[in-house]
């Protein structure tokens, strides 16, 4: 698989998530790589899920794999779950982790990640175009669906 892609970042944590039917069954990957090398990697599944929860999943997750105090970059294909944590967040935590308009979708994961990244500064979340030939953004997506296949 590495040996199609060559784009993308070299260094940072690399997450992805899935779900296949939307809800149904599905996988979360995530992987740390330093200069072009993988430093660790984890991924899970979930028997019914939503591809949501699995990014949300992915990125927590990510967060356990940099040692506490190095400063990293969370690379996330998910608009959605970026935006949550870099934008909306923090206004859902004035309202008492609330929308205006009702509840936060996914709170028992939106509230810990955001709640962990505000713990640790030297970690940015940063979107990354899906499916575009990113090496490293196509390896945590082959994780997060590896619960399909009898390979990782």
């Amino acid at each position: 698989m590495l040996d199609r892609y060559q784009d993308g970042p070299d260094s940072g944590v690399f997450t992805d998530g899935s779900a296949s039917p939307n809800p149904g069954p599905g996988g979360w990957g995530a992987v740390y790589v330093v200069d072009g090398e993988v430093v660790a990697q984890a991924h899970g599944h979930d028997p019914d899920t939503t591809n949501n929860r699995m990014e949300l999943v992915a990125l927590l997750e990510g967060i356990d794999l940099v040692p506490k105090g190095t400063p990293a970059t969370l690379y996330s294909d998910s608009n959605l779950a970026v935006r949550s944590v870099t934008e909306w967040a923090a206004g859902w935590a004035k309202r008492g982790w609330r929308r205006k308009t009702g509840p936060v979708e996914n709170l028992d994961l939106v509230r810990p990640l955001y709640e962990a990244l505000q713990a640790r500064p030297e970690l940015r979340v940063q979107w990354i175009k899906a499916h575009a030939g990113n090496r490293w953004n196509e390896y945590a997506d082959s994780l997060a669906t590896a619960y399909a296949r009898e390979e990782l």
